[in-house]
């Protein structure tokens, strides 16, 4: 039976999610998209449309396991601040639906799907694309976290796997 794994690129702006089936080393492509709170409303009010777009998400596709990718640290104090409130969000709401959730860096991620730790965003579409041949993520963000799914898939330790199981 495949495990059902659902992967975030965290943002505040644009947040992607993607969802892929995993059964043994296959992978199959389920969703893909991007989570967009409106931009003029309040930090709460858009940290609040974010949580409750994921949900959303979550029980749609009733997904077993969930990443993250880790936030980087930008130049902009402020700019980072703000992604840690976004990915705060993306790590809680999975946790609140009852997943484990796993956290990747950017690097392992690239590592994991192109097989380089600086690839590009362009190399991380392709090799996304070449992985899951029925999928066309329609933004980079959405691409992004389905790269964080197959890194999940191909990383998964023995407790997370453990506590989906349980989950069941």
């Amino acid at each position: 039976m495949p495990t059902r794994i659902i992967g975030f690129d965290p943002g505040l702006r644009n947040t992607g999610w993607g969802v892929i089936d995993m059964e043994g080393n296959h992978i199959t492509y389920v969703d893909s998209g991007t989570a967009r709170p409106p931009t003029d409303w309040t930090m709460a009010d858009r940290l609040k449309a974010l949580h409750d777009m994921l949900m959303m998400v979550l029980e749609r596709y009733d997904p077993q396991e969930a990443a993250v990718e880790e936030t980087f640290l930008n130049k902009n104090p402020g700019t980072t601040l703000k992604l840690g409130h976004a990915r705060g969000v993306v790590l809680v709401a999975p946790a609140l639906y009852g997943l484990p959730v796993a956290e990747y860096s950017a690097k392992s991620v690239k590592q994991a799907v192109v097989g380089t730790g600086a690839a590009t965003k362009d190399q991380i579409g392709v090799m996304v694309r070449t992985l899951l041949p029925n999928c066309n993520p329609r933004s980079e963000d959405a691409a992004d976290a389905l790269a964080v799914a197959i890194c999940h898939g191909h990383n998964r330790t023995h407790d997370t796997i453990v506590k989906s199981v349980l989950k069941q």
